[in-house]
């Protein structure tokens, strides 16, 4: 409360800039919990996720060598296709969990 200025003009000035920084900090958590806004920060939470698992999926998958041997199955190497049929499967199902919790909480 020191710094705040006696004289009526200053006083105005004052409470003018705590108005607008009020209203920045309302917009911002405004702009936070915006339903919108959250399923975004989500979806791209979830992109990132799905991203860091197709990492991780294809440095299982790539071959240690040059050769193709692991596409042949059981030449001791994992089957590709297989590995894409189980990811393909965890997606879809995790899609239509989501998607069912979706529909409940209507």
């Amino acid at each position: 409360m020191a710094d705040r200025p006696s004289d009526p003009e200053g006083l105005e000035r004052y409470i003018e800039r705590n108005v607008q920084e009020l209203a920045r900090t309302i917009d911002e958590v405004a702009d936070r919990v915006h339903p919108k806004k959250v399923a975004q920060r989500g979806a791209d939470r979830l992109k990132e996720e799905a991203g860091q698992v197709a990492r991780t999926v294809g440095a299982l998958v790539r071959p240690s060598s040059d050769d193709e041997s692991d596409d042949v199955p059981g030449a001791g190497g994992v089957d590709k296709r297989l590995v894409l049929a189980g990811v393909g499967a965890a997606v879809t199902v995790t899609a239509l969990v989501l998607l069912n919790r979706r529909r409940k909480r209507r």
